[in-house]
């Protein structure tokens, strides 16, 4: 079984909710329907 691919894209506005506009990584997470251990990883 395979994980679920993101864009480069997806992943750069990612990183650039939590570091330029200050979310936490569990709002982000939330946001973009994913779960905070897909984000740190």
């Amino acid at each position: 079984m395979k994980g679920k691919r993101y864009t480069k894209e997806f992943k750069i506005e990612a990183i650039k909710q939590v570091t330029d506009r200050g979310y936490s990584v569990a709002e982000v997470a939330v946001r973009l329907g994913t779960t905070t251990h897909r984000l740190y990883a």
